[in-house]
């Protein structure tokens, strides 16, 4: 498939690459900073790269021409902490975003969500309600900005946008692919998942459409 990655220089981002790649899709690399991309990824002749801001409707529109889906790795920046931006920023992005796919007729959309987007499906844990806790009290406004994400997303991309929204718990850099997707509190999820495995739910998901217009939670086993 051709594919738009967004978050293309974050540590999920690149993962996404690697494995995309890997699997022979072609890919559109839509950044703020081209500097940050590994030579090694500007340089395959499967990967075009395009400079943008998330908020130009004009450049995603460029970025959308001849795309299959959108993979998204966009967060807020884990070391930005408290300092993330109180105006939900990537909220906001994401309504530009999925208004230009809904212009362009792309219509799958795979993205990093966190377990501070609630789901209907979810039990109580009281382990996911500390991690939530903390992070909605020392980092106030990076949870504000992902709770506003998940709602821009339900309700946004109501009219045939096939959307998945990838939880996670706690991102580690080990290599292990392998992972489980169920629910907060479910018996089967856990609170740690690795980067590499984040971006195999999404590969997976891009092919199998298991959990369209639903927000999993992907943990290792």
């Amino acid at each position: 498939m051709h594919l738009l990655v967004l978050g293309a220089t974050g540590p999920c981002g690149l993962q996404l690459i690697e494995q995309a790649l890997a699997l022979n899709h072609t890919l559109v690399l839509y950044v703020r900073s081209p500097q940050k991309l590994p030579e090694t990824v500007t340089a395959n002749p499967a990967v075009s790269v395009l400079e943008g801001q998330l908020t130009d409707a004009g450049k995603l529109a460029e970025a959308l021409h001849g795309v299959h889906a959108v993979l998204s790795a966009l967060g807020p920046a884990v070391k930005n902490g408290p300092f993330h931006p109180s105006n939900t920023p990537l909220a906001h992005a994401y309504s530009v975003i999925i208004d230009t796919m809904k212009t362009h007729d792309v219509k799958r959309l795979i993205l990093l969500g966190t377990a501070s987007m609630k789901d209907e499906h979810d039990k109580f844990s009281v382990q996911f309600a500390v991690l939530v806790s903390g992070v909605a009290l020392f980092a106030h406004n990076a949870y504000k900005d992902v709770v506003a994400i998940g709602q821009t997303v339900r309700s946004e991309g109501t009219y045939d946008l096939i959307w998945t929204i990838a939880r996670v718990p706690l991102l580690n850099d080990k290599p292990e692919r392998d992972y489980v997707a169920g629910y907060v509190g479910d018996g089967r999820t856990g609170t740690k998942l690795s980067r590499a495995a984040f971006a195999a739910f999404v590969l997976k998901e891009l092919e199998a459409n298991e959990w369209c217009r639903k927000a999993p939670l992907i943990t290792s086993p």
